[in-house]
């Protein structure tokens, strides 16, 4: 999961510490969350998500992701 937020955040175009800025938090938590996110809640995941402009899709087990963005549900 680390990797995939480290990912997001440079797609975004963001170094740590200006997500750390967004989000009101340090860099060297970014850093943690990047390194380990094995301490990361669902809040903190969704709000990383938003900031990196993210989509997080649930999907039921054995069912292959949508082929296109259209036939995802967005609430």
């Amino acid at each position: 999961m680390g990797q995939i937020l480290a990912a997001g955040r440079r797609r975004a175009g963001l170094t740590q510490a200006e997500a750390a800025s967004r989000l009101g938090v340090s860099q060297s938590r970014i850093s943690t969350l990047e390194a380990d996110s094995g301490t990361l809640t669902l809040s903190q995941l969704l709000t990383l998500l938003g900031a990196y402009e993210l989509q997080l899709q649930v999907l039921d087990k054995g069912s292959s992701a949508p082929t296109s963005p259209a036939s995802a549900l967005e609430w």
